[in-house]
């Protein structure tokens, strides 16, 4: 595996061979990296800008060409939308590249970990700048009524357990567990888009949600998971100030 002096040296010749190129406007780093990698094998995460539509395939085939000098192990290519591409790069030490190819008017901000780093005419920064602050009036919402969703899973948890199907079951457990952390992620006022740092939550939280895995896969250590979940989710629902309890529904689940 590749040692973090070694990612460094990959990073900065990415910055300065990719910044070469007349089609790229703007190069923007993405993730852990911009604050100090947290962790010690953490990827390369960048944007990278194109002047405008138009310059979007040359631009493509420039990084495809960088990526094939490195040498890499590994190219993959992956088109998001319109218009936006992600280029996943492996090198031979295991570091990874995930390279989102754009153009400058759709550049946008997901996270608040981002940093311009190549910027060429100044325009770059001006529209993660704007990109920025559209992203911190913004609240995801998971659902309009999550307390429904909860609720609708538990009952077919329990249909589904009644029919021995605990594939199923297990399932909507994992369902619910995903309401459970969305609801307690906007309770802590975290952005929900992307949210992967799950350490980050509070500590009693987190023991909770941990003891809500089954100790064995069978009908009685399932129904004492999804008991002790369900007890969880309504609590913490029951603080968000977005979402609150469906009780008719609720009941049908008691």
């Amino acid at each position: 595996m590749y040692t973090p002096k070694e990612r460094e040296q990959y990073f900065t010749s990415a910055i300065n061979r990719l910044s070469s190129s007349e089609f790229i406007e703007g190069i923007v780093q993405l993730g852990s990296g911009v604050k100090g990698y947290k962790y010690r094998y953490s990827d390369i995460d960048l944007m990278v800008a194109a002047y405008g539509l138009v310059e979007i395939e040359k631009e493509k085939t420039f990084v495809h060409q960088f990526f094939h000098d490195l040498p890499s192990v590994y190219i993959k290519e992956l088109k998001l939308r319109e218009h936006i591409y992600l280029i996943i790069a492996f090198m031979e030490n295991g570091l990874e590249f995930n390279v989102s190819i754009l153009s400058r008017e759709y550049l946008n901000v997901k996270s608040p970990l981002w940093k311009v780093v190549v910027d060429k005419t100044g325009e770059v920064s001006k529209k993660m700048k704007t990109a920025h602050e559209q992203f911190l009036q913004t609240n995801y919402v998971i659902s309009d009524d999550p307390s429904f969703e909860f609720s609708y899973c538990m009952r077919k948890f329990q249909t589904e357990l009644k029919r021995h199907n605990l594939i199923y079951a297990l399932k909507m457990l994992e369902a619910m567990r995903d309401l459970t952390l969305q609801i307690e992620i906007l309770n802590e006022n975290k952005k929900l888009h992307q949210f992967k740092a799950y350490e980050t939550l509070e500590p009693e939280f987190i023991n909770k949600f941990l003891q809500t895995y089954p100790d064995e896969i069978n009908e009685e250590s399932l129904v004492e998971s999804a008991e002790r979940l369900k007890e969880l989710f309504f609590a913490i629902i029951k603080v968000n100030s977005s979402h609150s309890v469906d009780e008719s529904f609720h009941r049908m689940i008691n």
